[in-house]
């Protein structure tokens, strides 16, 4: 007598979609639930890299056993959310699962953070997104001199540096604001001091 092999349902995101901006978006929660389902026995880990007069800064490595893998990289600060800290996992946890493909869909561009009452990982309009780096200005030249030289005191290249800008904030190192700019800095200077550490 055959026995019937009885396959695991796969997740499907499209029950679990809400609107923000009249996108549709997925929650980081639901994402994470879809990456356990897939492989439940991935590797998640988040790590509080800088704290200090209230801004968090935290690094998240997702792992598929045998697969691949990505880093996210979330901040936050206590202007924006009581919660701050808890935001800032949440957000480098969702950039590094939607790295990995999980959500990446319903995210029109990395930028994950608070602005105006949405949610820490809620994708903002393209345009909107602009504004609000306009709002603070362009980097200056001095910080993007900065950035280069924090980036080649931690061995990086200068396509290595353009894509983990790209990544974090959806634009080249040229196109970064000043805000912008600044988190960068400080999470150069964060694993430069691991670096130096270990």
């Amino acid at each position: 007598m055959a026995t019937e092999r009885t396959e695991r349902p796969g997740f499907d995101p499209s029950k679990f979609l809400t609107k923000v901006n009249g996108n549709d978006y997925l929650e980081v929660k639901w994402r994470l639930l879809w990456f356990r389902t897939d492989h439940p026995d991935g590797e998640i880990e988040t790590e509080l890299m800088h704290h200090a007069d209230g801004v968090a800064i935290f690094r998240a490595r997702v792992r598929i056993p045998g697969g691949g893998s990505a880093t996210g990289w979330g901040s936050e600060s206590a202007d924006d959310f009581v919660d701050y800290l808890e935001k800032a996992e949440t957000k480098a946890l969702g950039r590094a699962l939607a790295a990995l493909g999980y959500g990446t869909q319903f995210c029109p561009d990395f930028e994950f953070g608070a602005a105006d009452h949405r949610v820490v990982d809620a994708p903002i309009e393209s345009g909107r997104l602009a504004r609000r780096r306009g709002a603070s200005g362009r980097a200056t030249p001095r910080q993007l001199e900065y950035v280069r030289d924090m980036a080649r005191r931690l061995g990086m290249t200068e396509d290595e540096l353009e894509a983990q800008v790209r990544e974090q904030f959806g634009t080249g190192l040229e196109g970064l604001g000043r805000q912008d700019a600044s988190t960068f800095i400080e999470m150069l200077r964060q694993r430069r001091h691991v670096h130096e550490a270990a």
